[in-house]
């Protein structure tokens, strides 16, 4: 899968949003361990506690109520200890109700104890209205009181259990929250480190790349086209590494065409045109070369100076891109050898069109730069190679067409020679002309 910028990011967010999600669902967690431990001491313990004391009171009650009787023998003290037990029945059964199933043994235990002791209390009131009162106060002395001092004992050591599960779950609770504090700040920690460890990995894989492509363009700019940033990730950045490494080709091939194309006309020089022809050899397609040359060129620059002879070349040059433009078709090529020398590249359906706009133009235009008396005369007087003085006519151009069938040649250099031939012989025709040759 292709990680883009776009997708790292959204990974790296994410993985901050998953970590920062599991902190925080591990304190919950921890906060609600440490509130059950607080609501269990307040349901369980606490409670045990809160009514241990007012059970302890209502058995202290009971017993004074209880001596009081077996001396006074009064019968609202009898009810008064039956107020007593209903209140620490009330109590017990409120515990039971309320406290889970590790607590009912000893819950029923007291139970137990306290129905023996209400009964021995019965057995004394019956032996007091039976006027058995030395039999009652053995009752009251020996079983009520065993039986009150294991109430107390027991309810005592339900209370000192809670006290004892009191400790025990702040210790627990303690620990749970120390543990809950280390893992969370562990985790933390772990977040804030994973988080700087994706800023610089971000930074890292965002700047280096752009650092590298900085140090490609001063290499350009220099004029090293090859320079290679060697970067290879597949998001947006290589993708731009891809762009510049293209554009750094496109850029060596302009620069080479530009070193190549002629100062004066600012047409593709030889390197252009032998690249173009290689091309079209090698895909083996059908094209003329019209190679294009002035008549009489150099007594007309011995005349009219160099200045004035760069003029016509200059001209000659717009006359060819006209007839690639008016006469020729898209994609038509117009190449400058070098001195009066060019190179128009068309189909062979358009070569005619082209070759009869050059010369047509060009024997419209040449005469603009010939003095009146020049113009008059036809002719000018120059020098020819040898130094003897002659009547030169005024300049024409002779155009040697080569049209490659498909497969008739196989380099530039068999063009080459081939048009070189044909110019020879459309030298020695009168006038502007051309001529033309196809191979198969």
């Amino acid at each position: 899968m292709k990680l883009t910028i776009a997708k790292k990011m959204f990974i790296g967010y994410l993985t901050m949003a998953l970590l920062t999600v599991v902190v925080g669902i591990y304190v919950l967690q921890s906060l609600m361990n440490l509130n059950q431990i607080t609501n269990s001491l307040l349901k369980e313990e606490f409670e045990i506690i809160n009514k241990s004391k007012t059970m302890m009171d209502d058995l202290f009650a009971q017993e004074r109520c209880e001596r009081r009787f077996s001396i006074l023998q009064d019968k609202s003290i009898e009810q008064l200890f039956w107020d007593r037990s209903k209140e620490f029945k009330k109590d017990l059964l409120s515990l039971k109700g309320s406290l889970p199933f590790k607590w009912g043994s000893i819950l029923s235990e007291i139970s137990d104890l306290h129905e023996d002791y209400d009964s021995f209390f019965l057995q004394e009131v019956r032996l007091i209205v039976e006027k058995r009162n030395e039999e009652a106060s053995e009752v009251s002395k020996k079983e009520l009181k065993e039986k009150m001092d294991t109430l107390v004992m027991k309810v005592r050591h339900l209370e000192t259990i809670a006290e004892e599960s009191i400790d025990e779950k702040m210790k627990v609770s303690h620990l749970e929250g120390r543990k809950a504090l280390n893992i969370t700040f562990s985790l933390c920690l772990l977040s804030l480190l994973i988080g700087i460890f994706l800023a610089f990995f971000f930074t890292y894989t965002f700047s280096s790349p752009i650092k590298k492509l900085g140090k490609a363009t001063q290499f350009i700019a220099q004029g090293d086209f090859d320079f290679d940033p060697k970067i290879t990730s597949g998001d947006e950045v290589g993708e731009l590494a891809q762009f510049f490494r293209n554009m750094a080709k496109r850029l060596k091939e302009l620069e080479e065409l530009n070193i190549d194309a002629s100062p004066l006309t600012r047409l593709p020089g030889n390197v252009a045109i032998e690249r173009t022809l290689n091309e079209l050899l090698r895909e083996k397609k059908s094209f003329a070369l019209c190679h294009t040359d002035l008549d009489n060129f150099k007594p007309f620059a011995d005349k009219y100076g160099y200045a004035w002879a760069s003029e016509v070349i200059k001209e000659v040059a717009a006359i060819l891109k006209e007839a690639a433009s008016h006469a020729g078709q898209d994609g038509d090529f117009v190449g400058h050898i070098g001195g009066d020398d060019f190179v128009v590249i068309t189909s062979p359906s358009q070569v005619d069109r082209v070759c009869s706009y050059v010369t047509k133009e060009f024997d419209r235009r040449i005469v603009k730069f010939y003095s009146e008396a020049d113009r008059k005369t036809g002719f000018i007087l120059g020098k020819d190679r040898q130094g003897t003085e002659q009547k030169f006519p005024l300049l024409t151009i002779s155009i040697a067409a080569v049209i490659n069938g498909g497969k008739a040649f196989e380099s530039p250099l068999q063009i080459a020679e081939l048009a070189a031939e044909l110019k020879e012989y459309a030298k020695t025709l009168p006038g502007s002309n051309y001529v033309k040759e196809e191979r198969q």
